[in-house]
């Protein structure tokens, strides 16, 4: 193949970023964490078909396995309503929602929010589609509640699959816009809960605090411990913004305070708390903002990579929000690219962000040590039985020097490489936001539109040049700001 060559060595001279890796050296295993659960944001909109559509390419082609969404109890779900001062359950519109999840391979994170009206203390609600956050007004009811809906599941797709899902309780009650914010006050409500679950089978998987910012965990599991409940997985949030800047700062000033590894640091942290107990990042993202530009342009691409690349070895589940900008939060919006925390927009065109995922997706399985230290650029190689991939970003936060650089990348001990390619995000490459902003920024796209946008968004692969001799492979490249680069080479069998 002719992008192999035996002469013409990338020089070290010209590159800014140098990495080199030793292919004799041991590798470690390298499972697909990120791939566990992905976010979604109403229940109710996972019986939309697009909705559906989408989130079966997010699995097919992204790994994704479980989705995880808000609101599964609310009213405009029907699970429980009050008829003529009568309790009246309907879990038709949740079995809808898990016989399609199921139909193509993919299983539910379940969070357990958000409280029928019928079980309401107060008139509290959040959100666009008015979820009422109180507590309970009888939490035997909720107990009941619970129950049945384990029960109801367990006897539809049986025991062996249920055992498998996730019940996670509540989200964010840290926060006063989900509650009380009061530790108290959610302690309760997960003992019912997890009561009422363990009470239809012990072997349910039940776990919390579910909070924003890696808060409460300590304090959750020796309330847990104190208490004789179960708390069979740890789950929390983060994200960049999560306390920095002031108030009434902009995203981008928040994100200027905060620091390049911040979630790898805060992930460490809570790693430490949970113990032997598995850690599930229920949500995470590149901002909490849900109107945030950067959320689809390039430098989410280069965060992600980086982010999920440093959680190796500190979480079993890492849980992006979200995967779709089919999300009502604030309101449905229209415009094809608001700033929405989706990976894919909502004609499901592909963003930077979900061209990450694809790169990582595709990864294999073994990681091997890689030498090498730039303030930006950040450089990992993956392999699998006759091949490796090294992945590249180079990445900074908004307001932060960066450049193009040139990176150079030299394989020791590899054997003789048959071909190698390049897929890149950056810029130029896999961003259809940029050809949309040179459309006028259309609110509606038309048909002729919409394929010159997902032609725009894909990801194309490209010969890569690589020089090998005295059993070192090198290459050469330039990535740019906010870019990310993986190169996949294949070798020569051993046989």
């Amino acid at each position: 193949m002719q992008s192999v060559q035996s002469a013409t060595k990338p020089s070290h001279d010209s590159a800014n970023a140098v990495f080199c890796c030793d292919l004799d050296a041991r590798g470690e295993d390298f499972p697909h964490f990120w791939e566990h659960t992905v976010g979604s944001g109403h229940a109710t909109l996972a019986l939309r078909a697009d909705w559906q559509a989408q989130i079966r390419r997010a699995h097919d082609e992204l790994g994704f396995r479980h989705v995880r969404f808000h609101g599964l109890l609310c009213d405009d779900m029907g699970t429980l309503i009050d008829q003529d001062d009568q309790p009246l359950y309907s879990f038709f519109n949740a079995d809808q929602i898990f016989d399609f999840l199921l139909s193509i391979g993919m299983r539910p994170f379940v969070e357990l929010s958000f409280m029928p009206t019928m079980l309401s203390s107060s008139g509290q609600i959040v959100f666009h589609y008015r979820a009422n956050v109180s507590a309970p007004n009888d939490y035997d009811q909720w107990s009941t509640l619970i129950s049945k809906l384990a029960t109801h599941w367990i006897d539809r797709y049986s025991l062996d699959e249920v055992t498998q899902w996730f019940f996670e309780v509540w989200n964010e009650p840290n926060l006063e816009a989900f509650g009380s914010g009061k530790q108290e006050d959610y302690f309760k409500l997960y003992a019912f809960t997890a009561k009422a679950l363990k009470s239809v089978d012990p072997r349910l998987k039940v776990g919390g605090p579910a909070t924003a910012a890696n808060a409460w965990i300590s304090d959750f599991i020796a309330y847990c411990t104190r208490n004789g409940l179960p708390a069979d997985f740890i789950s929390t949030h983060h994200y960049p913004t999560d306390a920095f800047g002031q108030p009434g700062d902009d995203t981008e000033t928040q994100l200027s305070q905060s620091t390049r590894s911040v979630l790898h640091e805060e992930a460490r942290t809570a790693r430490q708390q949970a113990g032997d107990r598995p850690l599930y990042y229920t949500e995470w993202c590149t901002s909490s903002n849900p109107r945030d530009p950067m959320h689809d342009e390039p430098y989410a691409a280069a965060f992600i990579v980086k982010t999920v690349m440093e959680a190796r070895g500190l979480v079993e589940g890492y849980s992006y929000w979200t995967f779709s900008d089919i999300f009502e939060e604030n309101y449905f919006p229209s415009v094809p690219f608001h700033g929405g925390f989706g990976l894919m927009n909502l004609h499901a065109i592909a963003k930077p962000a979900y061209r990450a995922f694809e790169m990582l997706h595709q990864l294999g399985t073994e990681i091997l040590s890689m030498g090498g230290c730039h303030p930006t650029v950040d450089s990992w190689c993956v392999r699998d039985e006759n091949s490796l991939t090294v992945l590249i970003s180079n990445f900074t936060l908004p307001r932060h020097p960066i450049e193009d650089e040139t990176v150079c990348v030299e394989l020791r001990n590899a054997r003789r490489p048959v071909a190698a390619t390049i897929r890149r995000v950056d810029a130029t490459n896999g961003n259809a936001k940029s050809l949309w902003m040179s459309m006028g920024r259309p609110d509606y796209l038309s048909t002729s539109q919409l394929e010159q946008l997902h032609a725009a968004s894909a990801m194309l692969e490209h010969e890569q040049p690589v020089a090998w001799d005295d059993r070192t492979a090198r290459f050469e490249l330039t990535v740019p700001a906010q870019g990310i680069a993986a190169i996949r080479v294949e070798f020569a069998s051993l046989a």
